[in-house]
């Protein structure tokens, strides 16, 4: 058993190795030569790599701006984050989660195969927030052990190829094409923030052919209009924390220099997600040739949300601002209701949030940029809210899940499993 779990949360938990994987499988089943199957397997788990290595850089910053703020404006509440729910699952779940993960990867690929939804879940960390989610979910309904397994399984299994299908009209108008899909749980909040920007703008107005004013420019230079933007922020963060504070969290970099340092290294992480990106694109399309034509025809790789930031760089900033924004206000009236107060996490608000602008963009421009994330930034703050109750009484407290699609499967399934249980 220890050994099934380790293969689950190792292998397929690893969203690198799971990519690589597909990747090698349709170089096989394309009988390519040993040293081309090699290259592209190596290059699209690297590539997976960098923008994970980005990815982990951002992380890092973005939890030093959410200590600062904080500090800063004394917040405290449930913080909106998938790991952190998935970790206490694990530790007290753990053997369960690992075989709803596997079992769902399992029924993905025979769902894709047989029904029209072509799509294989390539983001293998977020199968394993939706596995721990379902196994949160069912114990709070008092399931065994087996009945956790095998609904999750099938649950999980049919999430991950109905949800891309849900962003995939949108896909096709941000990448030109319909060769890969959006593997990430906030799809129908990114299928939201694409119909919200069709009302409000014209997709020809892109946040990426923005007339800026002379002296603004420069942030027409995504690395120049990153960096500047999050060193705002961080000042912000940090005058409002005090010095006292920030030498606390800088490891001894002075307090006014800190947040500088902070800013331009959550720049350069954004440059490299999007350089491994690029990266793995440029080998996992034609890789997956072989699969939709030999074993799941027609089957579109379903890949993790910064897969779309090279489409629209400028959005992915406007996006993650105008997503805060909402959670920001969500917090005020929340506790003005005397809610639980959720507070937006940088780290999960700047991917959902860029995601969403992304898909905005796409269909309203710079409006639809905006506005699109805006509405995502309220959704990511209310699904907390309603599912955090769920979660307390089985002892599970201090966080919650933020993604739209993770609050609406869990929703469904314990108010359908409590009218089951209330008729029985």
């Amino acid at each position: 058993m220890e050994l099934l779990r380790a293969f689950a949360i190792d292998l397929l938990g690893t969203a690198a190795i799971l990519v690589g994987l597909m990747a090698f499988i349709g170089l096989v089943l394309q009988k390519k030569p040993f040293d081309e199957t090699l290259t592209g397997t190596l290059k699209t788990i690297v590539g997976f790599l960098i923008f994970s290595i980005g990815s982990g850089a951002a992380v890092l910053s973005l939890d030093s701006f959410q200590a600062l703020f904080g500090e800063g404006f004394g917040l405290d509440g449930v913080l909106p984050l998938a790991e952190a729910v998935t970790a206490l699952a694990q530790d007290r779940f753990g053997t369960v989660v690992s075989l709803v993960m596997l079992f769902g990867f399992l029924f993905n690929l025979l769902f894709a195969r047989i029904t029209p939804f072509k799509y294989i879940f390539l983001t293998g960390q977020h199968n394993l927030y939706f596995a721990a989610l379902l196994t949160v979910i069912l114990k709070a309904l008092d399931a065994s052990n087996f009945t956790i397994v095998a609904v999750g399984g099938v649950i999980l299994g049919l999430a991950a190829c109905l949800f891309p299908a849900i962003a995939q009209p949108y896909m096709r108008k941000i990448t030109g094409d319909d060769e890969i899909a959006l593997g990430h749980y906030v799809s129908v909040g990114y299928a939201i923030s694409g119909w919200v920007g069709s009302k409000v703008g014209k997709p020809e107005d892109t946040t990426e052919n923005l007339k800026l004013p002379k002296w603004l420019s420069m942030f027409k230079d995504y690395v120049v209009g990153v960096s500047i933007t999050i060193i705002i922020f961080f000042y912000v963060a940090t005058f409002a924390a005090g010095p006292q504070f920030v030498e606390t969290i800088s490891e001894g970099t002075n307090w006014l220099v800190y947040p500088l340092i902070q800013g331009l290294t959550f720049a350069a992480a954004l440059y490299v997600i999007i350089t491994g990106v690029r990266m793995l694109l440029g080998e996992i399309v034609n890789a997956f040739v072989g699969i939709s034509e030999k074993l799941i025809p027609n089957a579109k790789p379903a890949l993790d949300c910064p897969v779309v930031f090279p489409f629209a760089p400028t959005a992915t900033v406007i996006g993650f601002l105008s997503a805060y924004a909402g959670g920001l206000l969500c917090m005020f009236l929340f506790g003005i209701l005397e809610m639980s107060v959720i507070i937006p996490v940088a780290v999960p608000y700047f991917f959902i949030g860029a995601t969403a602008g992304v898909f905005g963009n796409a269909t309203g421009g710079w409006k639809g940029a905006m506005a699109g994330s805006f509405v995502v930034g309220i959704l990511i703050a209310i699904g907390p809210a309603i599912i955090y109750p769920i979660m307390a009484n089985i002892g599970l407290v201090g966080t919650a899940f933020p993604e739209t699609d993770f609050t609406i499967v869990g929703l469904l399934v314990y108010y359908i499993g409590k009218l089951i249980l209330g008729l029985l």
